[in-house]
């Protein structure tokens, strides 16, 4: 019979690959999220949040849920109204510049504007940040911004969610989302069925390109003209970096100021599809708009990207707002005292068209 040797075991190897082991364990951070730097951030954003408080705010950013009081002083039949967006490819532009104090005020802004069309009060704002590595002192620039953009929107910031994804983005990319909830008495709400023929268009000045049409934007000038960050082309007045980070202006206070003094029949906020797609949208049938170009100067800057690129009239008034970030439909009795109320609240305002009758296969927007 054979008799095997006696197994050995080497306890000091086995003992120093346990060791070894344990210095290499993996851990949340190791695999790339850092959990003590979004309890930084939290840190950071609460002050922020906390300066755009509101009547309604029950319990707001810490918590799982976000507490809003639903009682609405002087409103018999209460509708709420919700809206998301995000600042699509102008968000490049921040990673090219290492700015991103001002992409959080056109993420609100995206949303709030769609919210006012509706004659409605925006509330509350939450917010979505995703990124690939978390920097605690970036995200809360972002969110300084929308910060800013609720305050200017009347609403509060009562919450939102940083996700941290290695592997997602890029090296110093991110993405946002943003959500708005506002209200608005039933017997109140705009939507556009209450216009007519012979109502007047007034339009409201863009800051520039708002959140659109960004892609096309950096081609021409990137790409085609070869123009860098810091040029500053004839005409534009500033840099290219300066132009395409202008933030997206907000439009909630003087429209919500407005509605108290004159019935607005029709509100349409100019964002992708231009004037071309977005005032059908609030057009009841058997009318079209008939929009006067000349009525308004077109911008530097989307004179730059038309002639830069060679793009047809059509195509610029489809994709871009042109200058024009808001068209209010009022009765044309009321146009003049209109424009001179929205002057004397700082807007740029004047009337760009009126409503018509429509004729069969005729398309919804005419322009003259």
């Amino acid at each position: 019979m054979t008799v095997s040797p006696p197994l050995k075991v080497d306890f000091k190897g086995r003992l120093d690959y346990l060791i070894k082991s344990m210095k290499k364990r993996l851990t949340y951070k190791s695999s790339g999220v850092d959990i003590s730097e979004g309890e930084r951030l939290v840190k950071l954003i609460k002050p922020l949040a906390s300066r755009t408080s509101r009547s309604g705010v029950i319990a707001g950013i810490g918590g799982f849920g976000a507490l809003f009081s639903g009682r609405f002083k002087g409103l018999r039949d209460p509708v709420l109204v919700s809206a998301t967006d995000g600042v699509g490819t102008k968000l490049m532009v921040a990673f090219m510049t290492g700015r991103h104090s001002t992409v959080g005020r056109d993420l609100v802004a995206m949303s709030v504007n769609d919210i006012v069309t509706t004659g409605a009060e925006p509330l509350f704002f939450l917010d979505y940040l995703a990124t690939g590595r978390l920097d605690a002192r970036r995200a809360s620039s972002i969110i300084k911004g929308i910060a800013a953009g609720c305050r200017e929107a009347g609403c509060a910031l009562v919450g939102g969610e940083t996700a941290e994804m290695p592997g997602m983005y890029s090296p110093g990319e991110y993405d946002l989302a943003g959500f708005a909830v506002g209200v608005v008495d039933r017997k109140k709400i705009i939507d556009g069925s209450a216009v007519r023929a012979g109502d007047a268009l007034i339009g409201l000045r863009s800051s520039g390109l708002h959140s659109n049409g960004y892609s096309l934007a950096r081609k021409v000038l990137f790409d085609k003209l070869g123009l860098g960050l810091k040029d500053k082309p004839r005409g534009l007045g500033k840099t290219v970096s300066a132009e395409l980070l202008t933030p997206t202006r907000i439009y909630v206070k003087p429209i919500l100021k407005l509605m108290k003094d004159f019935k607005i029949r029709g509100i349409a906020h100019i964002t992708g599809g231009g004037l071309t797609e977005n005032v059908p949208r609030i057009l009841p049938k058997g009318v079209k708009a008939v929009i006067d170009k000349s009525s308004w100067p077109l911008p530097p800057v989307f004179k730059l990207i038309r002639d830069g690129g060679g793009i047809s009239e059509a195509e610029m008034l489809r994709t871009f707002n042109c200058g024009i970030g808001m068209v209010l439909v009022v009765r044309s009795a009321e146009s003049r005292a209109v424009v001179k109320k929205l002057e004397r609240m700082g807007e740029k305002a004047r009337a760009i068209g009126v409503v018509a009758g429509k004729g069969r296969g005729r398309p919804a927007v005419e322009f003259v």
